[in-house]
């Protein structure tokens, strides 16, 4: 069994120890003895020491009730600082000796290895400023953290990298009494939001991670990725060249969330625009402090005349601009103001100056000065432009069809609703080229549907860089896509703008190629395309409806029939690809991920969501972000021009076999089993997630049962018991199925020549590895009614075999032996996972045998616990 490097426990037990002296000043030794007797306590139990067990559970159930919350906050805390200790020790300083990390070295890797092949360093050039992907940052429903403890770790783990350093005795005195300073401030803000954060919140908690992370990783990113393609292809990237973009649904994506207006996502536009005239302008004020040069070239000369200091001069009204622009936005956002005339109104009047000044230096010699922060500034126009990021706006198929029902209603020609795909189309195509309007001037629909047509009237008067595409969930028809562009129509939208169906059912997915060449043989769609088709993979609700096994099969083939829809119709496709944290919602590691798609279904092009939690995990730091862009950016690469290779018959008919037994096995229990819900409810604190201020939009679309359920809450309540059911649920009875009919070589095969099929055990491993039967069962013992608990002992039952049919297929004894750092951080984080649960289970028995629900501080305690046990296990949701 490997440990974890000695440099990292170092930095845990730093931190802990930091936290200990904090807790102790608040609360007296006595109480920090406590906690102590409950971490020894949970160790000893983990290694099957019954004394241990009982010491532990002894001194949780001798806490006095305002105990609760101070002891589930320092398990909670504690958890939260090893994630930034673990955080910082992927991007720590390293030793001449010590091997580069994978993601300093995948693109130089690549490279080289893909001009060992043969390729031309022209070609790969090519290749590379081609490259276009985007990463959708979303809100997280359940991202519980605020922003303010979000930004106090950020801080501890930036005085973790000082005192990296050699330091003297007094400077790691200073160091410690800093890194002191900034837990207990962390330890006295409190944890979670007292209220649900709106939708303007989320997003400028997104806004947040640009400035503090992106703003200064893009650069970086860009200048590795610059030097690595000039070492390996003797070429430098254009100044206009961003392979990786940045778009966003906070504040764009109403499907379901009545908390996201028109009003909302204006607002958003117009904070993007303050934040990016605010961001530009800090650069600028450095440039003008740094430019002082004399000698200039003959255009910048023509523009500024003969003055002492040309590049100042071309930057100061370059400000004054920035200045106007800045605050007209923030003008605007009290109140509707047309833009003035020294308002930038596109990021070509930002980068032109910019450029100008660039190539004088170059020009004169001075190339050194122009690749510093100039270079820097211009690599971050052409990621981030003057928009910051571009806004999706996504609604649901249905709030489209009442909109236009009422309008055919009003306008006596029937109910649309009623109408067959036929109809429809005939009625949406014949209006899309009638020019006169669907409606009246004046006339008022009802409030929801006014609020559709008042959304796409934002988009009309919205600049186009500011928006991205159009989202359509629950799309099932071609008419669904043309709905929207009706409505856009209505609403004034006359230029093109890509309108997305997403397939997000199993039933949606099967048929989704069928849909598009549908849509794509209408000659006037055809002609409204922009630029590409965009089609949106939904993983978390195909996986909810399905369970992952058939879901997973239903996402590949529908990604291999849209690419050759779009290849007969000589269409170039987009993916979006919408995952979420967690394996249950199409989570992973993204560099596999991508790797793993079907051949031809990347093509230099990737769309895909990045939410709450993992924006945080992934992009958080600034070293962290550009390790993960590398990551993003060499599997992208990697896919374009070298994708995996066709599946072979045989796996593709036994994984047809795999996907049923695992569609009937996930719908047997989650569908067909009587008791499933109610126990569901009573075993997981589903109920009191529905309650807790964790995100904007509710976790329900309506009422009901598990279907009306939101994918992410469904999939954290599941998390919080350890039981994960929503990821592994169904690959039991395939595998099972499969091995027993001696198929465990062609499995065996399939894992290690099929990215696709490897990369969904290794995720279900992983996965696997984090789930614990026996924490699951303490949930069921103390919560859930005695007729009920068949069922728990039941599905603990499919989870062991879930495992011992993975360990067959990978040839293992345990599960991640192949990868024993992360499951030596696995265990460690168990030790402080276990006593989280065990309070979670007894603040919810205490919540729930009162009619009113537990008292504040019972209450308080058990959100603490749901934020420490998403902290131990970190992709969550």
């Amino acid at each position: 069994m490997a440990t974890i490097d000695v440099r990292l426990r170092e930095d845990v037990h730093l931190l802990g120890e930091l936290l200990g002296e904090t807790i102790r000043e608040q609360y007296g030794p006595g109480f920090l003895n406590k906690i102590e007797r409950i971490r020894k306590g949970a160790k000893s139990a983990r290694k099957g020491s019954e004394a241990g067990a009982r010491q532990l559970t002894q001194n949780l159930d001798a806490l006095a009730e305002g105990e609760l919350l101070p002891m589930t906050r320092a398990f909670n805390q504690f958890l939260n600082l090893a994630n930034i200790a673990e955080q910082y020790h992927q991007v720590r300083r390293r030793s001449p000796h010590e091997a580069v990390p994978f993601e300093d070295r995948v693109l130089g890797d690549l490279f080289r290895r893909l001009k060992a092949a043969g390729m031309r360093a022209e070609d790969l050039a090519t290749h590379v400023a081609g490259l276009e992907i985007e990463l959708v940052l979303t809100a997280h429903p359940t991202e519980v953290t605020r922003r303010t403890l979000i930004q106090k770790y950020d801080a501890i783990a930036i005085e973790l990298a000082v005192a990296d350093h050699d330091l003297s005795p007094a400077e790691r005195t200073a160091s410690r009494v800093r890194l002191r300073r900034l837990v207990a401030e962390a330890w006295h803000t409190e944890e979670i939001r007292r209220q649900r954060p709106s939708p303007l919140d989320e997003a400028k908690s997104g806004f947040a991670v640009i400035e503090h992370s992106l703003w200064q990783a893009m650069p970086t990113f860009m200048r590795g990725l610059d030097q690595a393609l000039l070492e390996c292809c003797g070429q430098r990237l254009a100044l206009s060249v961003a392979p990786v973009r940045f778009a966003s649904w906070m504040g764009g994506d109403r499907d379901g969330n009545p908390n996201v207006t028109a009003a909302v996502s204006r607002e958003v536009l117009l904070l993007a625009r303050w934040m990016a005239a605010d961001l530009f302008l800090r650069d600028i004020d450095q440039l003008i402090d740094d430019l002082s040069m004399q000698r200039a070239n003959s255009a910048l000369r023509e523009r500024v005349g003969d003055c002492a200091e040309p590049y100042r001069a071309v930057l100061k009204p370059l400000r004054e601009r920035l200045r106007t622009t800045r605050a007209w936005a923030e003008a605007a956002l009290e109140a509707p103001l047309a833009a003035s005339a020294g308002t930038l109104t596109n990021t070509a009047e930002l980068r032109e100056p910019l450029e100008l000044c660039y190539r004088s230096l170059q020009d004169c010699g001075m190339g050194v000065i122009a690749d510093g922060p100039l270079l820097d500034c211009l690599r971050r126009v052409a990621v981030f432009g003057l928009f910051l990021t571009r806004l999706d706006i996504r609604q649901e198929a249905g709030r489209h069809a009442a909109a236009l029902d009422e309008i055919t209603e009003f306008l006596g020609l029937g109910h649309y609703r009623d109408w067959g795909e036929e109809r429809r189309l005939a009625f949406l195509q014949d209006e899309l080229v009638n020019p006169r309007p669907l409606l009246p001037r004046g006339h008022v629909l009802s409030a929801e549907n006014a609020e559709v047509l008042a959304t796409c009237a934002l988009i009309a008067e919205a600049p186009a860089a500011a928006v991205g595409s159009y989202v359509i969930s629950m799309a099932g028809a071609p008419s669904d896509v043309l709905a929207v562009q009706l409505l856009l129509k209505e609403a004034g939208v006359r230029r093109a703008i890509r309108v997305v169906p997403l397939f997000e059912t199993l039933a949606d997915l099967q048929r989704a190629g069928q849909v598009i060449d549908r849509l794509l043989a209408l000659p006037l769609y055809r002609a409204s395309l922009a630029g590409v088709q965009e089609v949106m993979i939904g993983y978390s609700d195909s996986a909810k409806d399905a369970g992952t096994t058939a879901a997973a099969w239903a996402q590949y083939q529908a990604q291999e029939n849209l690419v050759a829809v779009c290849r007969r119709h000589a269409v170039e496709l987009l993916l979006f690809h919408g995952r979420g944290g967690t394996v249950g919602r199409g989570g992973g590691p993204a560099h596999a991920a991508i790797l793993s798609q079907p051949p031809g279904s990347v093509s230099g092009r990737l769309r895909t969501t990045e939410q709450g939690e993992m924006i945080r995990f992934k992009f958080g730091l600034p070293a962290i972000a550009v390790q993960n862009l590398n990551l993003y950016l060499a599997a992208v690469l990697e896919a374009t021009v070298e994708p995996p290779r066709e599946p072979e018959e045989a796996w593709r008919a036994l994984m047809d076999e795999m996907a049923a037994a695992g569609l009937a096995a996930y719908r047997g229990v989650v569908r067909e089993h009587a008791q499933f819900v109610e126990y569901f409810r009573q075993a997981t604190p589903e109920q009191e997630l529905a309650r807790l201020p964790l995100g904007s939009r509710p976790a329900r679309r309506q009422a009901g049962g598990v279907e009306s359920l939101r994918a992410i809450p469904w999939i954290f309540a599941w998390t919080q018991t350890r039981l994960m059911l929503p990821a592994w649920l169904g690959w039991e009875a395939a595998l099972a199925e499969a091995l027993q009919r001696g198929d465990g070589e062609r499995l065996k095969a399939m894992r290690e020549h099929w990215p696709f099929f490897g990369t969904r055990i290794d995720m279900l491993e992983m996965v696997l590895a984090k789930a614990d039967v026996e924490i699951a069962r303490l949930y069921d013992e103390r919560l859930v009614q005695a007729p009920l608990r068949k069922l728990g002992d039941k599905l603990c039952g499919l989870l062991s075999q879930a495992c011992d049919c993975v360990l067959q297929v990978t040839g293992q004894s345990v599960l991640f032996s192949h990868n024993p750092q992360t499951l030596a951080a696995i265990n460690v984080r168990n030790t402080y996972l276990d006593p989280l649960h065990l309070l979670q289970v007894e603040l919810l028995a205490r919540s729930r045998a009162s009619p009113e629900g537990g008292s504040q501080q019972v209450e308080q305690a058990l959100l603490v616990s749901v934020a420490g046990i998403a902290a131990g296990l970190r992709n969550t949701g």
